[in-house]
């Protein structure tokens, strides 16, 4: 695979800021020491538990959520780089499809399921998650792992999702989230964070969790259940600056000094948004009828 993640030049910072996938895309392999193999936010039952095992515990969460058994057809959308997907497939031998919009993702995704021997029960493709080309019907679980906040019709996302479960399928979601609408004075006294944060994550459209409830109904789901896992998820913030400090040196030839510097910003505000109640974590169930 060719090395295409490099930091680019400043005059190309609001083009790859507007664009989750070019965000995504050139910082992948900096962002495997920075939160970690599973590229996604940890469950703490206690602040003492390493964040490789906080990540396994909420991947382990949503599939308890889900009820997910080794017959269980599971769409990852947004796989990230493959490490849920695997998971399932190892832990609960259930077949997994991931999707994502980066190419580079789905290249690490599927290197990583052939390295572990999965290659039979784990796929990845470039797919599109408001238009995945899927037949109707198709799987029994829509498994939507902290990639819905950079996707702007959040409708057609759920709408699409809960068009390819079959009867009695469900869709599991958790993401960073809206905790309540946040004042437009605040966006305005804030500006310059909030668009540092759309440089290191790619442009951030955090909805409310009631939200998401909302199109899964509007999309002919029931809502099993939901919970609001922000003060759990939370040390996952400190984690990732504790990386940033360890491996700084590796990081600066990947990402550059620049981005370090910028994620780390990003990281204080992100913990700022946290404890003012502004942001959040969520996690949501519902069924399609059967």
């Amino acid at each position: 695979m060719g090395e295409r993640n490099v930091v680019p030049a400043k005059s190309q910072a609001t083009e790859h800021s507007s664009n989750p996938v070019l965000v995504y895309d050139r910082v992948t392999k900096g962002w495997e020491l920075l939160l970690g193999d599973d590229l996604h936010f940890g469950y703490f039952e206690n602040r003492q538990i390493p964040l490789s095992v906080a990540t396994a515990r909420l991947t382990r969460q949503m599939a308890d959520w889900a009820q997910l058994r080794s017959e269980t057809r599971v769409l990852d959308i947004g796989c990230g780089i493959g490490g849920p997907a695997c998971f399932l497939v190892r832990e609960v031998g259930c077949p997994v499809t991931g999707i994502s919009t980066s190419n580079v993702g789905v290249e690490i995704a599927a290197s990583r399921a052939e390295a572990q021997g999965l290659t039979d029960r784990v796929q990845f493709f470039e797919r599109d998650a408001m238009a995945n080309g899927f037949s109707a019907e198709s799987f029994d679980c829509a498994w939507i792992m902290e990639s819905s906040h950079l996707m702007e019709r959040k409708d057609l996302l759920v709408a699409e999702s809960a068009r390819v479960l079959r009867p009695d399928g469900v869709l599991v979601l958790c993401d960073v989230v809206l905790r309540r609408t946040i004042p437009f004075q605040y966006l305005v006294r804030n500006l310059s964070e909030f668009e540092n944060l759309n440089a290191v994550f790619g442009k951030q459209n955090v909805e409310l969790l009631d939200t998401y409830m909302q199109l899964a109904e509007n999309s002919g789901l029931t809502m099993l259940r939901n919970e609001d896992m922000s003060d759990a998820v939370f040390p996952t913030l400190e984690r990732w600056g504790r990386n940033a400090e360890s491996h700084r040196g590796e990081l600066k030839k990947l990402i550059g000094q620049e981005y370090l510097a910028q994620f780390l910003r990003a990281c204080t505000f992100l913990e700022r948004l946290w404890k003012e109640g502004l942001l959040g974590y969520g996690m949501m169930l519902a069924r399609k009828a059967a």
